[in-house]
Order: structure tokens, then C-alpha cells, then sequence
């Protein structure tokens, strides 16, 4: 078992896939497709194991299939039709990341039907127990690996990058729930993990302390969110994270969780949350 850096533009410790025997979780972006081949030997692995659809975790799942035409991809039920057809992911994405979509994460390619298979949280798969963990996005699940103890969590436990304590929950639009991801959070502290599995970046040794860091630090950033105008938080943020930790290490939690996409997320929680109570 192995995080493996796919170096995202370059940069070390932004974004790992997780090779765990000859299964791949989180491939990453089509952009860093060649770091990340290079690392498996070109060998096909058996399937790849999506935690959720974002462009950063699942971007390079169309091309790696289109390489190996019988390669099984294993996703949230929520996201399946994305992989099959991902016109709308793409009309998203190109709200979101305009003319530097392609730049950021490649070619977004379709998956064929019969390669997907769709998880409503519950099953077991290739020894990986699944849970539906919303919160982050309304198309996200975990995987515990049984015989290690370790959980493959994506976003849903944020982004902590090496050589930092700090730990950051990625709030980008549209899904951000944080009565959901609460009880992610528990549906995670649940299974008493061992050790937990970041995409952004490796491996946690203390699970417990982990989570509970990042259920404080969820509440903090949404009351800021919601007390700061968009321009006022986004220098904050990056106030903050440049304050607690060294230069060197400061761009690659920064291109982990962009602060562009974090006060966006948890504004159109807030709003939506407000509608519904007015309701």
C-alpha cells in the first residue's frame, strides 16, 4: 500500500492516488496521468475505486479506461451518470475553472456504462468496505480496507500536507452540507480506523485526533465564510494558512485547497440553509 504523488502541476504533495495491491483509489487529474503511470509501471491495475467525481480525484478515470477498455471503476451512485456522460460535469467545471479546465486537469473523457459500477454505500468490494460519506460533495463514500484497518476518505476528512499540522476541510461549491459531513465524520470515528488515507496528502497515523481537528476546524471556517465578505475571507485564509506553516510548504496546501473555491462552497451552504429554514 502506497500514496502515490501524481506532482500535480509539478508540485509535490497536492494531490495521491492510493495503490493498495493492484487497486487504484483516486487516480487524480488527466494532467498528471504520465507522473502517475510512470509510477505503476504502465501496468494495468485491476479497478479503480473513486471516493467521489471531483475533477482533482477522478479526472483521469476516462483516459485510464480508454487505455485499458476492461478496466472496472467502482463509484457512488450519485456520480456514475457523470463518468457515463459528463457533459454537465464539464458545463460545472467550466463555470468553475474557465479557459484553465484543460490546463488544471486534462481531458475529461466519457467512461462507458459497462465499466461503472455504481455503490450506494453498504457493499464490499475487492476487500474494501464502503460507506456513502456526504458532506464534501453529495456523490462521496469511504472505503475501509479490511486488513489494514486503513480508510480511504478523500475529501470527507480534508487535506493536511506533510510537514504541517495544520488540517483544512476543502469547501468548494456545490455540495457542501456540514450537517452531512458531521455525520460522515462519525460514520468515520465509527470504524475506528488505524490509519486514514488523504488524497491531499498520505498517510494519518492518529486518526481520532485527526478528525477531531477537522470537525473544529469545519465549524470555524463556515462561521468565517458566513461573517466575511468573499474578497475579506479569501485573504484571510490565506493569512492563516501562511502564518502556520513554513514558505516552502504554504503553495502546495494552497494548490490542495484553493482558496478561490473555499468561500464559495460554504456561501451557498449558508444560503441555502437559510432558504430552507425561511421554507
Amino acid at each position: 500500500m502506497r500514496a502515490i504523488d501524481v506532482e500535480h502541476l509539478g508540485r509535490p504533495h497536492v494531490i495521491a492516488c492510493w495503490e493498495v495491491d493492484d487497486v487504484l483509489v483516486d487516480p487524480g487529474p488527466e494532467s498528471s496521468l504520465p507522473t502517475l503511470l510512470a509510477a505503476i509501471g504502465e501496468e494495468k491495475p485491476r479497478a479503480l475505486l473513486l471516493t467521489h467525481i471531483h475533477l482533482d480525484h477522478a479526472a483521469a478515470t476516462g483516459a485510464m479506461v480508454q487505455r485499458w477498455p476492461d478496466l472496472e471503476v467502482y463509484v457512488h451512485e450519485r456520480g456514475a451518470p457523470h463518468l457515463i456522460d459528463p457533459s454537465r460535469l464539464l458545463a460545472s467545471a467550466g463555470r468553475l475553472y474557465g479557459d484553465q479546465l484543460e490546463y488544471l486537469w486534462g481531458r475529461i473523457l466519457p467512461v462507458p456504462a459497462a465499466n461503472v459500477t455504481a455503490l450506494a454505500g453498504g457493499e464490499s468490494v475487492l476487500g474494501m468496505r464502503v460507506a456513502y460519506t456526504p458532506g464534501h460533495a453529495s456523490h462521496h463514500v469511504s472505503y475501509l480496507h479490511e486488513d489494514s484497518g486503513t480508510a480511504f476518505v478523500g475529501d470527507v476528512a480534508g487535506c493536511r500536507i506533510p510537514g504541517t499540522n495544520l488540517v483544512v476541510p476543502p469547501t468548494p461549491p456545490p455540495d457542501i452540507d456540514l450537517e452531512l459531513w458531521e455525520e460522515s465524520l462519525d460514520l468515520l470515528e465509527g470504524w475506528s480506523p488505524q490509519r486514514l488515507a488523504l488524497t491531499h496528502f498520505g498517510p494519518v497515523d492518529e486518526p481520532a485526533g485527526h478528525l477531531a481537528t477537522l470537525r473544529a476546524r469545519l465549524r470555524e471556517e463556515a462561521e468565517l465564510a458566513r461573517e466575511l465578505p468573499e474578497d475579506a475571507y479569501k485573504a484571510d485564509f490565506q493569512r492563516r494558512v501562511k502564518a502556520a506553516v513554513d514558505p516552502d510548504i504554504a503553495p502546495e496546501l494552497l494548490q490542495a485547497v484553493p482558496s478561490a473555491y473555499q468561500w464559495a462552497g460554504l456561501d451557498r451552504y449558508w444560503r441555502k440553509k437559510a432558504e430552507r429554514e425561511a421554507a
